[in-house]
């Protein structure tokens, strides 16, 4: 099974999110991450949404939210053009015996430490998947992870091919 990452302009108008998120539902196709924000013009939203399935079902998800009325334009973000990136929240138990460790694993991956209370720490990441992952994971190998909190997908293509600058 492949993924797909859709970057998908649409007018900024109430409705909108559930229309596109009716349509994958509606074919019983699945969201596996859906981030949505204003662009520099409010009139339009950028929807990046992440869908698994065989080429057939890709190909027919991206027609099939193309047709919608509110989409003004839809671009498939190929990793290797484009910038891909997720932002990651993690809380970690720490005690003064561990805390320089997860300081030191977060440096590692140029995390930044946004909260420190007596027994826990909130860090932060933005990257690809694969560095998420590999974060968690080496966060996680000794220390407990109490909370993890992730945006979801969000892409823009490389270079300046895009026919509507927002």
């Amino acid at each position: 099974m492949k993924q797909r990452i859709l970057s998908i302009l649409v007018d900024n108008t109430a409705g909108v999110l559930s229309r596109v998120a009716g349509l994958f539902s509606r074919r019983d196709y699945n969201i596996d991450s859906l981030t949505v924000g204003v662009t520099g013009d409010p009139k339009y939203s950028r929807m990046t949404v992440v869908c698994s399935g065989d080429d057939q079902v890709l190909d027919q998800i991206t027609k099939q939210v193309n047709k919608l009325v509110d989409v003004r334009d839809i671009k498939i973000l190929e990793p290797d053009a484009s910038v891909i990136r997720e932002l990651i929240l993690i809380k970690v138990r720490v005690s003064k015996l561990n805390r320089q460790n997860v300081i030191s694993i977060a440096d590692i991956f140029r995390a930044k430490v946004v909260d420190v209370s007596v027994d826990s720490m909130v860090l932060e990441l933005t990257g690809s998947k694969s560095k998420l992952e590999a974060f968690i994971d080496l966060l996680g190998d000794g220390n407990e992870i109490l909370e993890i909190a992730r945006t979801g997908v969000s892409g823009l293509s490389r270079g300046a091919d895009y026919v509507l600058f927002l």
